[in-house]
Formats: structure tokens, C-alpha cells, sequence
């Protein structure tokens, strides 16, 4: 049996947390990009992490295990508002399955947002429909472990739906952390040509293809970026940011969103703040960034 690795993270985390918010004035934080799922399907995530399954590329560890309240608690901890409960399926048939916990899940927890995930089969654009009309506010698509097509035909009436309803997608399309069949900068443009209107957000800022991400953000007006991962020592070792593009990072501050992908980090969430932070590209973008970015686009109240 392999060693579990650890993460020493801070006692005092939380209020380090907070205090970086204080600092600057930010009411709290909106952190878009965070994962609860089924027990049994979080148990084998954490696995496939700790193992450095092949989709990942090398071992880490996770930095926030036990149960779904404690976590919950420990996030709620570090002054985050809002948080998201993604799912994605890796096989026909479960996506509604998932769609049905996280629903369950946010019913418990309002101050999580309603995230609804989909899969290449009949009857997603269906059921995608049936989830915004439930209330869903936000969508995971992730196409390296989903091992699908973005252009598959199936997921025509999905894409439709998303466009007109305007409900951000949040899509794992980048080739990072290693590239998949269908990840790369070039099919997740060919679907924004085809669905200009879609409110996609980018996940990881598409990383490694950040500067390809960036021009789709720069010219397609309803793409986002989330950071999730960004900038922290854990990337830069495999896939630098390159500094070449804080220029235009720094003029995206109103379609930039914070995302950590809590609980299964390997380093400490103080590190994933601090990691922007440390860009020091200005309070106001850090502001945008953190938290009235995300606002605006759930519509929640920025007082």
C-alpha cells in the first residue's frame, strides 16, 4: 500500500483568510469552482488523485477530507459566500443520477450554488433543460475525463440550451492537467464560433493553452476564466502562467472568477488566495476577481 501523502495546512488558516479579505475590503469571497459529490464517487476521485492516475500525471494529495459538513464548515470558515458542488460523469446514464445529488445537496446547503452536470446521450438536452427550469445555476462539463466530443451531435440541443438561457457552463476543455482525446484550445473555439453566445467559462484560465484561452475570453464577450489552480507552486512546476499575458489578465478583470477546486488541492486555500494576490495587479481587479465578478453573473446582491 502506497503512503498517503499530507498537507500541512495552517491553524490559523481561516483567519488568515479573512484577513487578506479585510485588508482589502472585500465582503467575501465566491469561490465558483469546488467540488462535493457522492460519497462513493468522491472516495474513488481522492484515490485516482493520491495514485497520479494517468488523466492527472503525478501524485498530490488531498488538503480537505472528512465528511461533507466539515468541509462545508471549513469553507464557510475562510468568508466564501457562495460556493458550487460540480459533478461530470465519465459514462452514459449518470448524469442525471449526479444532477440529482447535487440538487438534494443544494436544497441543504442555500449557500451553494445549483450545479447540474450533462453526457453525450439521448435526452441530455432534456434534461438540461428540466435542470435550469429546476433552478440550476451552473453547469461542469469536463472533457478529459468525460472522454468526449464537444462537437459530438448529441450534445447539440445542450449547447442550444445552455446559449439561450444564458446559464454559465463551466468547461474543463484545456489539455492541462494532461491532454485527453478531445481537450485542446482548438475544438472549445470551434464550439464558441458555433454557440458565439455562450456563457463558457474557461476552466483552470484552459490551462496550459492560457494564452489561446485568453484570446477566446478577449473576443467571444460572454467567456469567463476561472483561476482554479492558477499561479500556485503546485502548476507553475508543470505549466507556467506566462508573464507575457498579465497584461491581459489584468484587462479581463471583469470576466476573471475565482476557483480553487477545494477539497482536492495539495497545498493549503491561504496559498491558492495568496497565489493571486501576489500577481498584484490592484485591489480593484482583486475585487472583480473574488467576488463581484461571480456576483454579477449569478446575480446575487454586491452590497
Amino acid at each position: 500500500m502506497r503512503e498517503e501523502l499530507t498537507v500541512d495546512v495552517p491553524a490559523d488558516e481561516a483567519a488568515q483568510v479573512r484577513a487578506r479579505l479585510d485588508e482589502r475590503g472585500i465582503p467575501a469571497l465566491i469561490d465558483i469552482h469546488t467540488h462535493f459529490m457522492p460519497e462513493p464517487v468522491m472516495r474513488k476521485v481522492w484515490a485516482y488523485f493520491t495514485d497520479g492516475g494517468p488523466l492527472v500525471g503525478r501524485r498530490w494529495p488531498i488538503a480537505y477530507r472528512g465528511s461533507d459538513e466539515e468541509r462545508v464548515a471549513t469553507i464557510r470558515s475562510f468568508g466564501v459566500r457562495r460556493f458550487s458542488s460540480l459533478c461530470y460523469p465519465h459514462k452514459p446514464g449518470m448524469a442525471q443520477w449526479l444532477n440529482d445529488w447535487t440538487s438534494a445537496f443544494a436544497d441543504e446547503h442555500p449557500d451553494c450554488l445549483r450545479s447540474s452536470t450533462f453526457f453525450p446521450e439521448h435526452g441530455a438536452g432534456a434534461y438540461v433543460r428540466s435542470a435550469i427550469d429546476g433552478g440550476t445555476q451552473l453547469f461542469k462539463a469536463h472533457v478529459q475525463v468525460g472522454d468526449y466530443d464537444v462537437h459530438d451531435p448529441l450534445l447539440d440541443d445542450v449547447w442550444a440550451v445552455l446559449q439561450d438561457s444564458g446559464t454559465p457552463v463551466i468547461l474543463h476543455g484545456g489539455d492541462g492537467p494532461m491532454p485527453g482525446t478531445h481537450t485542446g484550445a482548438g475544438p472549445m473555439r470551434r464550439l464558441l464560433e458555433r454557440f458565439p453566445e455562450l456563457t463558457m467559462v474557461g476552466a483552470h484560465l484552459g490551462m496550459p493553452d492560457y494564452g489561446e484561452f485568453l484570446d477566446m475570453a478577449m473576443e467571444f464577450p460572454r467567456v469567463h476564466l476561472d483561476t482554479t489552480m492558477a499561479f500556485t507552486r503546485f502548476t507553475e512546476e508543470m505549466m507556467p502562467f506566462p508573464t507575457a499575458r498579465l497584461d491581459d489578465l489584468a484587462a479581463l478583470a471583469d470576466r476573471v472568477v475565482f476557483g480553487t477546486d477545494f477539497p482536492n488541492i495539495p497545498y493549503p486555500y491561504l496559498h491558492a488566495l495568496d497565489s493571486l494576490l501576489d500577481l498584484g495587479l490592484g485591489v480593484e481587479w482583486e475585487r472583480k476577481v473574488l467576488h463581484d465578478n461571480a456576483a454579477g453573473l449569478f446575480g446575487l446582491d454586491l452590497s
